[in-house]
């Protein structure tokens, strides 16, 4: 185990640039890093230990989102819709005018 002194560099996921990047030790707690700042955007928060925190999912978005999927894909075959076909644009070009 390394011995810690403030203003050391360490890597950490920022939470704001959303990288592994050297911070700075900012507080230690018995020893070990406690709050680290971002040597790039020069951010302060919790030391993480390299990982990324985890993803926010809300739960009855989740489900919403869930509902919607089934009525579009009632089959439940995992694939999307099959798409309609788009008109065709018009041939690039001169058009011929016909006189009657």
């Amino acid at each position: 185990m390394p011995d810690y002194r403030l203003g050391d560099v360490i890597d950490d996921f920022c939470v704001k640039c959303k990288r592994i990047m050297n911070h700075n030790l900012v507080s230690l707690v018995n020893g070990e890093p406690a709050k680290v700042r971002c040597r790039t955007c020069h951010s302060d928060h919790d030391y993480r230990r390299e990982q990324p925190p985890p993803p926010k999912i809300d739960a009855k978005k989740q489900a919403l989102y869930d509902e919607v999927l089934k009525k579009v894909n009632p089959d439940g075959s995992g694939g999307p819709a099959p798409e309609p076909e788009a008109p065709k644009p018009p041939a690039k070009g001169k058009s011929k005018k016909t006189s009657t």
